[in-house]
């Protein structure tokens, strides 16, 4: 049955565990551990530094089950990739059309998630739509490694919005910059910060109000790498934002 559907929006090959990480829940199981063996029974083996491929969808919709629709008659249960259905004629036509008249009489809201805590009652949150590709994105452009220390350890590794996401409300991988996470810590509280000259910046305030940092001022002033594609680097006025705005010089 088709359960509902969603727009392909990004693609790219990750490890496993930056895969979960990126994802968690979404991934479609409730552990880390569920999904490594639900990809081994597709192969020998697998852990977390296996490749896996990291499919992004956006404007998912999800069907009531009484909606769900019959799959194409020709579609096989065990196939993972390389399957496609004309949409103009024949089974995919026919599912096609039969999802856009639910989406046309059934016009969905976009739904908050329930996610259960440790302790306490369930807590609902609006998620940040396009994060996990925002990061997949970001990843990619700086060849997977910090733009500060050249570290490639991915798990350490975090997309950091120059100017935050509350404001924009979008995700551009010119307002994007991949960091170490401790640096990424630091870059949103205003003690480090790149200047729009593309040099990493140290404020003194680490020293003075944790009497510590010397790693980070060893960088200080140090180019930053970027993209090699100018269309991927990032945008000099957000860095001038950030380095007037956020910067505790």
């Amino acid at each position: 049955m088709v359960a509902g559907y969603g727009f392909l929006s990004y693609y790219t090959i990750m490890p496993a565990g930056v895969a979960w990480e990126t994802f968690g829940l979404s991934n479609g199981v409730e552990t880390y551990e569920e999904m490594i063996a639900r990809i081994a029974g597709l192969r020998r083996s697998t852990n977390a530094n296996d490749s896996v491929g990291c499919v992004v969808l956006s404007d998912v919709v999800i069907l009531p089950e009484m909606n769900y629709i019959a799959a194409p008659q020709t579609w096989k249960r065990n196939t993972v990739r390389g399957e496609y259905y004309d949409l103009s004629q024949g089974e995919g036509a026919r599912v096609w059309e039969q999802l856009m008249a639910y989406r046309e009489a059934q016009p969905l809201a976009s739904p908050l998630l329930t996610v259960p805590g440790g302790k306490g009652k369930p807590v609902l949150f609006a998620p940040r739509r396009g994060q996990g590709a925002f990061r997949l994105m970001v990843m990619d452009a700086y060849d997977r490694r910090c733009a500060v220390t050249g570290e490639k350890t991915l798990p350490a590794l975090e997309a950091a919005h120059i100017r935050p996401f509350s404001e924009l409300a979008s995700h551009e991988v010119t307002n994007g910059v991949l960091l170490r996470s401790d640096i990424h810590r630091l870059f949103d509280q205003g003690y480090v910060t790149v200047d729009p000259d593309l040099r990493f910046r140290v404020s003194s305030r680490i020293r003075d109000e944790f009497h510590n940092g010397i790693i980070y001022y060893d960088l200080n002033e140090r180019p930053i790498r970027v993209p090699d594609a100018a269309a991927q680097q990032p945008d000099r006025s957000a860095l001038e934002w950030h380095s007037t705005k956020i910067f505790r010089d």
